[in-house]
């Protein structure tokens, strides 16, 4: 009995796609995708955004993505948990050389790859290892739990409460000091989402 041809492994960046050997067969260059720089900001950006999801909520798996490997690496494991799926805007350009942060706020976990279209509606703004950050805070657009959340005064005090802590407290057993400054509405969020994609233009220019 012929035994069946081993498959082999053609890995697209960010997915992993199993090919069967064939007779005859000729391999052409993979499709290669780049999360950071070939998908736009978002359909309407600043006003909706994609968001690519690093790590999903109730995760301690500190997922990064590795625009030159065109992979999500795993950095480290937290101490504590994320309440909240988290990633970045494409194209975009904080002032740390990485892409813009973002919380997704969505009712059930995305995954790591997963791109989601998402409208921002406030900025938590911070102080990171003596360094200034910001982290757009979004809701997915095709959630009905959080088709009514527009502005900061929209999201519950419990989120902000529990985002807050979170992040005023989430490297402190690396002996990192984190504290949010402050919230902002989401015309700061979307203007500074617009600023982010200003630099990463500058950037490829």
């Amino acid at each position: 009995m012929a035994r069946s041809p081993e498959p082999h492994r053609a890995t697209l960046r960010g997915t992993l796609v199993v090919k069967p050997k064939r007779q005859g067969y000729s391999e052409k260059a993979s499709v290669m995708v780049n999360y950071w720089r070939e998908f736009p900001s978002g359909p309407d950006a600043p006003e909706e955004i994609y968001v690519v999801t690093e790590i999903q909520r109730n995760s301690r798996n500190k997922y990064e993505y590795d625009a030159r490997m065109g992979v999500f690496k795993l950095n480290r494991v937290l101490y504590t948990y994320y309440p909240a799926d988290y990633g970045f805007i494409p194209q975009t350009l904080d002032d740390d050389g990485d892409p813009l942060d973002a919380v997704l706020l969505i009712n059930e976990p995305t995954f790591t790859g997963c791109v989601t279209v998402a409208r921002p509606v406030a900025n938590i703004k911070m102080i990171d290892n003596k360094e200034q950050d910001d982290k757009i805070v979004t809701v997915s657009t095709t959630d009905p739990f959080y088709k009514h959340i527009k502005s900061l005064d929209d999201l519950p005090r419990s989120v902000i409460d529990e985002l807050t802590y979170f992040y005023n407290n989430y490297k402190r057993a690396e002996g990192i000091v984190t504290e949010v400054l402050k919230w902002e509405d989401a015309e700061e969020a979307k203007s500074i989402i617009t600023w982010a994609q200003e630099q990463y233009k500058e950037q490829e220019e």
